[in-house]
């Protein structure tokens, strides 16, 4: 049986994860607008007022932290349970900020070749020092937007869409030797991949949208989130039908699904930290948890660990 602690509760849905080296999780509280700390004993404070929808989160080559906001939602209460809805009579537009180490917020990129961004939502930094990142789009009553993938710098100097339109696109990773970007997309339930020819370059060689390979489609009506790679090449996606993480191997084939308590269906977000780097903390959003999770391998060490 797998090994599950929670950390934290109370948080105001909580993704984003990152592992520090003392012990202490970095992670959004994406209804809250705040970047947020859990330390060990799962006390919580707020590191930075970012405003909007915070969402995903990663730490850059200057050792600033970077966040994808996605403006922000309106909320609903399903069953004593918030979750996100339609975009918000206050959305501030989508944006990329840069958190320093006394939490300063500012805002980096706010759109590209004079389109605004969305919903970015999550990001990965490469070796080269750029980063990859998903914008899912926002939904309205009657229209959602058509999400993509893009490649940025962190000074600010370059931001480019790369792979569009893609249907909610949400996590994005990169296997370890930076050869190949996933992508989960949410609604379809399909988790894709192109091979790298470059810093923020694609090689377009699947049937997929903008190009892709299919790594796995789930059966059924499975809702994906965001997803971190082990140090196998594995991908972790966050599956929301099941409550659990899914583990797919670089071939696609489904290894496992390792489930938290009850089988959470707000599961949404998993990184990994540790001495080992077999802890992976875990989100539950919709619920406002985060758990400690014993992984069956190490996880994959990020560009820059913190």
């Amino acid at each position: 049986m797998t090994e599950v602690r929670l950390i934290a509760s109370g948080l105001l849905f909580p993704e984003g994860p990152i592992a520090m080296s003392d012990g202490s999780v970095l992670l959004v509280e994406i209804k809250r607008g705040t970047l947020s700390r859990v330390a060990p004993d799962g006390a919580v404070s707020v590191f930075a007022e970012c405003g909007g929808g915070p969402n995903g989160a990663a730490i850059g080559p200057d050792g600033a932290v970077y966040v994808c906001n996605n403006g922000g939602f309106e909320w609903l209460d399903i069953g004593g349970r918030m979750v996100p809805g339609h975009q918000p009579a206050d959305y501030i537009g989508g944006r990329i900020q840069r958190v320093t180490a006394d939490g300063a917020v500012t805002d980096l990129y706010t759109e590209v070749d004079g389109r605004g961004l969305r919903g970015p939502n999550d990001l990965v930094f490469d070796a080269h020092g750029g980063f990859y990142f998903t914008d899912l789009g926002k939904r309205r009553e009657r229209e959602t937007d058509r999400g993509g993938l893009y490649y940025a710098l962190p000074d600010g100097s370059r931001i480019a869409e790369i792979a569009h339109p893609l249907t909610e696109p949400n996590g994005v990773g990169l296997a370890p030797d930076g050869s190949r970007v996933y992508v989960a997309e949410t609604s379809t339930g399909r988790v894709w991949y192109w091979d790298v020819a470059g810093p923020g370059l694609l090689r377009r060689t699947g049937r997929g949208p903008a190009g892709a390979a299919l790594l796995h489609g789930f059966d059924g009506y499975q809702l994906l989130d965001s997803l971190a790679v082990d140090g196998a090449g594995n991908v972790c996606v966050a599956t929301l039908g099941t409550g659990a993480i899914s583990v797919l191997s670089p071939e696609g084939e489904l290894l496992e699904v390792v489930g938290v308590p009850e089988h959470d269906f707000h599961v949404t977000n998993i990184c990994f930290g540790g001495p080992d780097l077999r802890t992976a903390y875990v989100t539950s959003s919709g619920r406002g948890l985060l758990y400690a999770v014993r992984w069956p391998r190490p996880g994959l060490a990020l560009q820059h660990q913190a």
